[in-house]
């Protein structure tokens, strides 16, 4: 009986390291804006995430850029050409398929920081983290907290891009602004609050340049000098490739995921990044193609090349989409 009990506990244990060495899936989408047409869609009972469900479903945590404020309050910034504002009935879909958003982008405060505030209250009770933004800059660059499998990942979000009255301050709501010195203290405090992995999720770069600026490369690489895991990019609604450093992957812009209106193909081509970590880092990373129609919806693209690469690896592989 004694050795029986041995084995159960043996067996148990086992099953307990096996279970924590299981890599954690992570999927990072580009911007998601579900006004306009993804919204038109979304209210004759459609859904833009549809065609990725499987995908989605699949992995373990699903972390978006939310491209626009979720609020019926406010009035369009006056000093753009486009601001974005969602009904709060399209969550009921973003909650089926996302576990988080980032709030650090430059449609976040479109319409005033009622509808900014409003659209915190929304995401919260829909049940969907949020990071990147927040009411005030202390809760802006409050880190999301991600533990599962045995790994506690930190995931910051900032943006760099104009306008900067979106950003949040010590008393009124706003996003996280993308200052260096700020960033690079964001990533150590995380490490010294027990975070295993830092992915910083930055808003940056110039729109429709499919190649990253010196800017997004110099600060991306100091990032991962500063302890980042991988470093992952959104804004210019273009894909700008990827690269490693030191063995960490960096992919400088994931491009559109949902969104409508470009009258340039390279914006109607996304990429959905796909992560499989463990406490050491990153094990596997891939990249999957997303063709976006005119509603805005991706759709899966077979047999496309897209980067991909292995933990540790210095060379950047082209994988064929499955």
């Amino acid at each position: 009986m004694k050795r029986l009990g041995h084995f159960c506990g043996a067996l148990a244990l086992a099953l307990s390291l096996h279970a924590q060495a299981e890599p954690l899936t992570l999927l990072f989408a580009g911007d998601v804006m579900l006004d306009d047409g993804p919204g038109r869609l979304i209210a004759r009972n459609g859904d833009p995430f549809k065609p990725f469900a499987a995908i989605l479903a699949d992995a373990d945590y699903r972390i978006a850029n939310l491209e626009c404020p979720v609020a019926e309050s406010g009035a369009p910034y006056a000093n753009k050409i486009y601001s974005f504002r969602a009904d709060p009935a399209t969550l009921a879909l973003l909650k089926g398929r996302f576990d988080a958003v980032s709030l650090a982008n430059n449609h976040s405060g479109d319409y005033g920081q009622a509808a900014f505030r409003d659209t915190l209250r929304h995401l919260d009770n829909a049940g969907i983290a949020r990071f990147g933004g927040g009411e005030n800059l202390s809760e802006a660059h409050r880190p999301l907290w991600i533990e599962q499998k045995g790994i506690r990942i930190a995931i910051l979000g900032y943006n760099e891009f104009k306008p900067r009255a979106f950003e949040a301050g010590p008393g009124w709501p706003g996003v996280a602004w993308s200052e260096d010195d700020h960033v690079i203290a964001d990533i150590r405090a995380a490490k010294a609050a027990g975070a295993d992995l830092v992915i910083p999720f930055m808003h940056w770069g110039w729109e429709k340049e499919t190649t990253p600026s010196e800017r997004q490369k110099t600060f991306a690489r100091r990032l991962i000098d500063e302890g980042a895991a991988a470093v992952v990019g959104g804004h210019p609604h273009v894909t700008q490739g990827a690269e490693t450093y030191k063995g960490k992957p960096i992919i400088y812009s994931l491009g559109n995921f949902v969104f409508d209106g470009f009258d340039y193909e390279d914006a109607r081509r996304g990429w959905l990044l796909r992560l499989k970590l463990d406490k050491s880092g990153v094990v596997f990373w891939d990249t999957l193609a997303a063709q976006i129609d005119d509603d805005g919806t991706p759709h899966p693209l077979s047999g496309s090349f897209t980067p991909c690469g292995r933990g540790g690896g210095e060379f950047v592989s082209e994988c064929q989409n499955p």
